[in-house]
Formats: C-alpha cells, sequence, structure tokens
C-alpha cells in the first residue's frame, strides 16, 4: 500500500531568510490556527540562539498575536543561528486492547468523559453497554512504556489508576470518536492546552473540529489529562507534520486474511514500526 505523504496540500512553507531555496518544513493550514499558535510551532521546530520574527512572503513582518495565519512562504529571521530540533518522533499506530488492565483504563476514562471528548458525540447505548462507536485513547502510547519511564513521565501523573500503573491513569486518557481516535493517534489532530485547549489538525479537517475548544466542563474537571501530556502529544504532533517533509502515516486497516506482517515490512520504517506493533501488544500484558 502506498506511504500517505503528510506534505501533499501544503499551503504554508517555511524558510531560512538567510537560505531561501532550502523549505525547512510546512503546513497544511486549518481552520483556528494564529499567527500566535505558528510562533509556537516554530519555537517546537527548531532551536534558536537569539530572538526570531516571521516575514510572509508579502514582505509582511508577522506578529504574534491571534490574527488568523495566512497561507504562503514564511521567513525566519533572525540574527543567530537556527537548528532543527531532534527530539525523536515515537512512531505510532492506531492502538486498541481488550486486556484487563486496559479494560480498567477504558471504564475510568468512560465514566469520567460519557462523550467524545472533541465531537460531543455520546454513546450508541451506555445503559446496554454499547460504546463500540467510542473509545479509550492513551494520549501518550502504552507501547512507548519503556521511553515513559525512562523520561520519568511519571511525575506528570497525581491520579493513580486501577492498576496502579500511571500510564494507564485517566490523566492519559480520552475518550474519542472511533475515526478521530485514528487521527489522534496518527497525529492528524491533537490538543493544544497552551491555547484554551484547541484542537488542530495538520490535514483537511474532514470532521469540522479544527479550532475548537475542549467544553469548559471537562477542562476544569480535575481528572482530565494533564496540560503536560495533551503538550507532549502536540509537540509530537507538530515534530511529525512539519519537520521538513514529515513523518510517515501507517497504513493500518488490513482486511481480515491479509498479509499484515509483509504489508508492514514492506512499508516504510519497517523495523521501527514492527517493534511498535510487537510492543504495543506485550504492553497490555503488563501488571496484570
Amino acid at each position: 500500500m502506498p506511504t500517505v505523504n503528510r506534505t501533499a496540500g501544503r499551503n504554508v512553507f517555511i524558510y531560512d531568510v538567510s537560505n531561501p531555496n532550502d523549505v525547512l518544513g510546512g503546513l497544511i493550514l486549518t481552520n483556528g490556527v494564529t499567527n500566535a499558535n505558528f510562533y509556537s510551532m516554530i519555537e517546537i521546530l527548531f532551536i534558536f540562539t537569539r530572538p526570531v520574527l516571521l516575514r510572509h512572503n508579502s514582505n509582511t513582518i508577522i506578529q504574534r498575536d491571534d490574527t488568523p495565519l495566512w497561507p504562503g512562504n514564511y521567513y525566519i529571521v533572525t540574527t543567530g543561528l537556527i537548528s532543527v530540533n531532534n527530539e525523536p518522533w515515537l512512531i505510532r499506530t492506531v492502538s486498541q486492547s481488550s486486556r484487563s488492565c486496559t479494560i480498567a483504563f477504558s471504564d475510568a476514562v468512560r465514566s469520567r468523559d460519557r462523550r467524545c471528548v472533541i465531537t460531543e458525540e455520546g454513546p450508541i447505548n451506555a445503559d446496554a453497554g454499547l460504546w463500540s462507536n467510542l473509545q479509550a485513547a492513551h494520549v501518550f502510547p502504552l507501547a512507548h512504556k519503556g521511553h515513559w519511564v525512562k523520561q520519568n513521565f511519571n511525575r506528570w501523573i497525581t491520579r493513580p489508576s486501577a492498576s496502579e500503573d500511571p500510564i494507564n491513569s485517566v490523566h492519559n486518557g480520552l475518550l474519542l470518536e472511533a475515526g478521530v481516535h485514528s487521527l489522534f493517534d496518527s497525529y492528524i489532530i491533537s490538543i493544544n492546552p497552551d491555547d484554551d485547549f484547541k484542537v488542530v489538525s495538520f490535514q483537511q479537517d474532514v470532521k469540522s473540529i479544527a479550532g475548537k475548544h475542549l467544553d469548559q466542563r471537562f477542562v476544569d474537571d480535575p481528572d482530565r489529562p494533564t496540560k503536560s501530556v495533551l503538550r507532549w502529544h502536540f509537540r509530537q504532533a507538530v515534530l511529525a507534520n512539519m519537520r521538513g517533509a514529515g513523518e510517515p502515516i501507517f497504513e493500518h486497516d488490513f482486511p481480515p486474511g491479509s498479509d499484515m506482517i509483509g504489508g508492514i515490512l514492506e512499508g516504510p520504517m519497517a523495523e521501527k514500526r514492527m517493534e511498535f506493533e510487537l510492543f504495543s501488544r506485550l504492553a497490555a500484558f503488563q501488571d496484570e
């Protein structure tokens, strides 16, 4: 199956003003992205030794404000040095599990959210236990628990989980409509906790959710995901979609009877993808 190209459809391009022939990255502009948001994204993508300004190809200096971002070419202007942030992007695909530790996680997330926190779609019939249209998503994926532990991300969690494993706490979970879950796990959408919990879409906004702010009742809930966890996901989404040519979007819809392993091995980043698929399955067996 062909690899999905994150650059297709970009209408915002990023350059160093001192080297205007090399594209450093870009963005598919969707609803809700402001000049201030774009500055914040630039500061995730690059490391600067001196203050920077952004200049649009119309020769306009862009202010860090809430004006909607324009399409076009943007040039980074600075008297210092620019280097690309080499922060690792953690490979990820759509993940689900039915193990008991993640069932407890799903139950806790359902109990708190009761509906998709982004679209506000409710369950088919919660009284009858029909939640199949809604899925409990880990903000930080279980498959990368080793990275979680190594970076001491446990410090972000203050509400223990039923399994006493912080990565399975409700502070690392969101209830999402199934299609939105797929977009979230692929870093196609994310939530910016530093802009009033605004939904950001990095591809065409087929769900009409870009620019939407999460419900204030959810934001005020002390059991909602911590800002640190959501900020991690947002940084990953920016790096995946905007740095250079972007990272691959992996196929996950393998029909019954198809050669899933063969499809993965023929695709991009095959070794890392296989490693992720293995650990995503093993992670759910831990701490039972």
